[in-house]
């Protein structure tokens, strides 16, 4: 391997783990953010999906928080043993739908957690933001 190939192995590396700690270190933000609501990041993103929605399958909601069927399942009995949301059965699937308390704490959290996430890359010029998302873009494919 030449050093050139090291160096950008080594590089490719570095990267990775900046990437990881800065990611741990939002989520452990996010989680401490959100307990102010009693949410955790799981049933935020599940309020978030349907109230942006309106309504959805479970097997939608699964699909756009990239989980199984299953573990959508636990997470919207825990929401509707909360009063947050309501499962209604329409022939063979079941939509999920926000309760008016579920509306009320998505009208209240989502624009909050929105500005806390956008603070999170206060540090950045718009300039860099928009060269970050490019090359985050770039390398998603």
């Amino acid at each position: 391997m030449s050093d050139y190939s090291k160096q950008d192995e080594r590089l490719g590396l570095l990267i990775w783990y900046r990437l990881s700690r800065v990611y741990g270190r939002n989520v452990r933000e996010t989680q401490q953010h959100l307990k102010k609501w009693d949410l955790t990041v799981a049933q935020f993103d599940v309020i978030a999906q349907i109230g942006e929605q309106g309504k959805l399958t479970q097997q939608q909601l699964a699909d756009k928080l990239f989980v199984t069927k299953g573990n959508i399942t636990q997470l919207l009995a825990k929401l509707e043993e909360q009063g947050l949301i309501t499962r209604e059965q329409q022939w063979k699937i079941k939509l999920v739908s926000l309760t008016n308390k579920g509306k009320a704490l998505y009208a209240q959290v989502v624009p909050k957690q929105e500005t806390f996430q956008v603070s999170q890359f206060d540090a950045l010029s718009r300039d860099e933001k928009k060269q970050l998302v490019r090359l985050l873009r770039k390398i998603q494919k």
